[in-house]
């Protein structure tokens, strides 16, 4: 083994160890950090890595990293969950890439570029960066604000828009060998081989993992996985279709398998030092030159770039309804250029589309406004401190008094609102989902945003002026954290709380929650009554033998409560209380033997 080879290994090992958990250190992102370990360790750094074919070389194998991101984007993209945020998504998403890319493109016209060169640019610069959106705005906490929702909505479209413009490219080839590409003859084969992969992918991968996973050897479930991502990769790299396809269409058909736990746990080491390593090597393709010898072109481009983004953005933030402090955020969060610019540029530079210089000028501009987007922030943080707006992680409900507040609008607290609404009794209903919150609003329920643990949503939410609480959630912890802190807070307030199982109702008593009805248990009881029913009891009978298994089952709750930590009394308890229970049925039925003979 050449001692060059372990040299960079050992480079490029060090660079995915230290640079991204420096980069969340400073705040600034994994994605930058790469980016600027790259452009160290580069030809235009200490020079570690150095020639132009060396570092392609290095680019062509972390182009994995790009394929296993998108498998893995594919395989979190459940179908059910696209279609509840779909209003978001393909509203203000498609709005956002449609506008930016005319505005980029006319931009594009302008300078004198040709409509394909144009076209594919503005497609390439109209994408931001999801990785690096997504881990600034979790760092900040504003993941689950308003703005945020909105960005994260956004950032979805372009995951998906960013597969067909991937694919695409090759339809803007110059030069008599690029058009030939797209021949008649090659879409049909592109077609039958995605064809193939849906095949392959809905009725033959879940049969392989199956039998995979019976033989209990870890390593090839992992290598399985692998298999999968580069298989159909080269399959569509064979019928001249993009690999970063293929991957998405496969790991979108493994949405709902059962495995996709499994499959997305082995693969995600992987894709994350792949892609680390894909940043490092567009860093280290970075032509600093550039910058030095045009600073005023390059800075002017970055300008322009946040300028008409940003201004798209806040348009589109102000028609999701965001005030003007969460639609800034937004527009400063999310227009910066993204990874799959990269990528596109890289493929249009493979087909002819662009030229060297304009794609190390361009991929210049994309890094330094991903630079830009955390001092972008940083000082909106500095100027605007006091003005949250609509930036709050809660919707605030109008004022109320002598309502309910429902925390929780799942299954469980839907019942209970519709039968308050049917009653006129006016209720406020909470839930920490915002698809959850989305998807109740379009049926004309209402519904708020927020999680009911939090003091501060619970005020909004006016429950000092409840006439009673329903805690309806189906999180346990979440529960007990809401009750505590309604207890403590606003004592007065009736507490009528949803117990999963026993244990949870216990937690309950802890707390000092006196009403609570446990979710399957009386459901349980009435389908038991309707069994015995069938099996031939009278409706007296079936409904004596329940109630006398309920009381005695709700007995022996509260007699476990003061022991029900110690696993060995309890387990003991139950033994004993199944014997009570057979005795007190043997009992009622002698007793109603002898009332049937006194009778007679």
């Amino acid at each position: 083994m050449e001692k060059s080879f372990l040299i960079q290994a050992v480079v490029f090992l060090a660079a995915a160890a230290i640079a991204a958990p420096l980069a969340k250190r400073l705040k600034i992102g994994s994605v930058l950090g790469y980016l600027m370990a790259g452009i160290l360790i580069g030809p235009s750094g200490l020079g570690v890595v150095y020639g132009i074919w060396q570092v392609e070389s290095i680019l062509h194998i972390a182009e994995l990293g790009v394929v296993l991101l998108l498998f893995l984007i594919g395989l979190e993209l459940k179908p059910k969950r696209l279609w509840t945020m779909r209003r978001a998504v393909f509203g203000a998403g498609s709005t956002q890439l449609l506008l930016s890319s005319l505005a980029l493109l006319g931009a594009g016209l302008l300078l004198g570029f040709t409509m394909p060169r144009a076209l594919i640019i503005a497609l390439a610069l109209s994408l931001s960066s999801t990785a690096f959106v997504l881990q600034v705005l979790e760092e900040k906490g504003e993941l689950n604000m308003r703005h945020g929702r909105v960005a994260f909505s956004i950032l979805l479209f372009q995951d998906l828009a960013a597969i067909p413009i991937i694919a695409l490219v090759p339809a803007f080839a110059l030069g008599g060998e690029a058009q030939d590409s797209m021949t008649i003859t090659n879409a049909l084969i592109g077609l039958g081989t995605i064809a193939v992969v849906v095949v392959i992918g809905r009725f033959v991968l879940g049969q392989v993992y199956k039998l995979v996973a019976a033989s209990g050897v870890r390593e090839a479930m992992t290598a399985s996985a692998l298999l999968t991502v580069v298989g159909v990769a080269l399959l569509m790299e064979l019928a001249g279709l993009s690999a970063a396809l293929g991957a998405f269409i496969a790991g979108a058909l493994l949405a709902d398998s059962e495995y996709r736990h499994q499959i997305q746990a082995d693969l995600e080491p992987f894709e994350g030092l792949l892609l680390g390593l894909f940043f490092t090597a567009i860093g280290m393709s970075l032509n600093l030159r550039i910058l030095s010898n045009e600073p005023l072109i390059v800075f002017g481009l970055v300008a322009a770039l946040l300028a008409v983004k940003g201004g798209i953005l806040y348009f589109v933030g102000r028609m999701q309804g965001l005030d003007q402090p969460a639609a800034r955020r937004l527009a400063l969060a999310v227009s910066q250029g993204g990874e799959f610019a990269f990528v596109i540029l890289a493929a249009a530079l493979g087909v002819g589309v662009i030229d060297r210089e304009l794609m190390e000028l361009l991929s210049v501009v994309v890094t330094l406004s991903m630079v830009a987007t955390p001092l972008l922030l940083l000082a909106d943080d500095a100027l605007t401190s006091a003005d949250t707006g609509d930036g709050r992680d809660y919707d605030v409900p109008p004022e109320a008094q002598g309502h309910v507040v429902i925390a929780g609008f799942g299954r469980f607290g839907q019942i209970t609102a519709r039968v308050l609404a049917a009653k006129g009794i006016h209720f406020t209903a909470l839930d920490n989902s915002p698809e959850q919150v989305d998807f109740v609003k379009r049926f004309g329920n209402k519904i708020y945003y927020g999680d009911a643990s939090r003091l501060d949503i619970l005020r909004a939410a006016q429950v000092d002026k409840a006439r009673a609480l329903v805690l309806s959630m189906g999180d346990v912890e979440l529960s007990l954290k809401t009750a505590e802190v309604v207890l403590k807070h606003f004592p007065g307030v009736p507490i009528y709380a949803r117990a999963r199982d026993r244990r949870h109702a216990h937690r309950l008593m802890d707390l000092g929650v006196e009403i609570m009805w446990r979710e399957t248990f009386y459901s349980a009881i009435e389908l038991t009554k309707s069994v015995l029913h069938g099996l031939g009891y009278s409706t007296s009978e079936a409904r004596a033998i329940v109630e006398t298994f309920a009381d005695h089952d709700r007995r022996r709750l509260y007699d476990e409560y003061r022991h029900y930590n110690d696993m060995e009394k309890v387990r003991a308890g139950a033994m004993k209380e199944a014997e009570e229970l057979e005795q007190l049925f043997r009992e009622d039925a002698a007793v109603e033997a002898e009332l049937a003979e006194a009778d007679n």
